[in-house]
């Protein structure tokens, strides 16, 4: 009813930019963890790159929540903008606990699954990365957005069926050996890849919603 009025006053602060800066430094941080993951690089620079994108990505919500706050007229319903910038700070969040874990238990025997997991996860966050400037002209873009977020959430399913068929290796592999420590530690990094992909189809849901409202 309002999107006349909504598109003559132009709003205090561009939230579009805000998303993209974030979006970068979540594509950073997930570069850097699949590096880490494919055993490639050095180890303490890639765990330091996935910590400065997460503060990167800390500061930058911080930013979002005090404009929502202070700006007049916004894009999208302020829910939808809190809603977005916090699923995607989530991403970020999950990719910085899984650096995390990996470097509390000196952990480098990364499965195959480990490192299909990280690929089908850069994927994502190259979707999201590519979604995001489309919000400008959500009725013009709708359709695209629709079709990648179908994309990312399809990549959550393909996360999801490696996750489970990785857990099952790793309890095969405990069981022959007799070796439980190693069965645990796996069994948290594959966790954490698991997460990583749930707060990836959370941004898809929240951009899906503006679609629906917005398109």
């Amino acid at each position: 009813m309002f999107d006349w009025f909504r598109r003559l006053v132009p709003s205090s602060a561009d939230f579009f930019v805000l998303f993209e800066r974030h979006s970068r430094a979540t594509v950073a941080a997930g570069e850097a963890l699949a590096q880490l993951v494919r055993g490639e690089g050095d180890r303490m620079g890639l765990v330091a790159t996935i910590r400065d994108r997460e503060h990167d990505a800390d500061d930058i919500i911080r930013e979002v929540l005090t404009e929502v706050r202070q700006t007049f007229l916004t894009p999208f319903d302020r829910g939808a903008i809190t809603g977005l910038i916090a699923a995607m700070d989530d991403v970020t969040d999950e990719i910085q606990s899984c650096a995390s874990a990996i470097e509390t238990y000196d952990f480098d025997d990364f499965a195959p699954d480990m490192r299909e997991m990280a690929a089908h996860i850069c994927r994502a966050l190259h979707k999201i990365d590519e979604a995001l400037p489309l919000l400008r002209d959500v009725p013009r873009n709708g359709k695209r957005l629709h079709e990648l977020t179908g994309e990312i959430v399809t990549a959550e399913g393909e996360v999801d069926i490696i996750h489970t068929r990785g857990l099952k290796a790793n309890f095969a592999a405990a069981m022959s050996s007799g070796q439980t420590v190693p069965f645990i530690v796996n069994r948290e990094i594959f966790k954490h890849l698991e997460k990583i992909a749930d707060a990836f189809e959370d941004v898809a849901n929240q951009i899906d919603g503006i679609v629906i409202d917005y398109a």
